[in-house]
């Protein structure tokens, strides 16, 4: 069953640490079956606080979800995020 991870950027506080986060979470696709269906495109908040921008990716699987987020590549990334920028993430399964 399809399953989406979903970023909300909520504000960015270190936009160098975002640069570094963007290069190297590019190189953490390579080996994964991942399909990016919206990057940072333009939002209207219909509800609640507003946000900064938002990424959705789909996998066939939550286990797939699972292996590239912990995958040696993206958790080298991570840090950087985390520093970044504030950011609600979470995988939810399709129907």
């Amino acid at each position: 069953m399809t399953v989406y991870a979903v970023f909300v950027r909520d504000r960015i506080n270190d936009p160098q640490e975002m640069a570094t986060y963007g290069q190297k979470a590019a190189g953490a696709a390579a080996g994964h079956n991942l399909t990016p269906l919206a990057f940072y495109g333009a939002t209207e908040t219909l509800e609640g606080e507003p946000v900064d921008g938002a990424v959705l990716i789909s996998f066939p699987t939550m286990e797939e979800a699972k292996a590239w987020y912990n995958s040696p590549a993206y958790q080298e990334a991570l840090p950087h995020r985390l520093k970044g920028a504030d950011y609600r993430v979470f995988l939810v399964q399709g129907l």
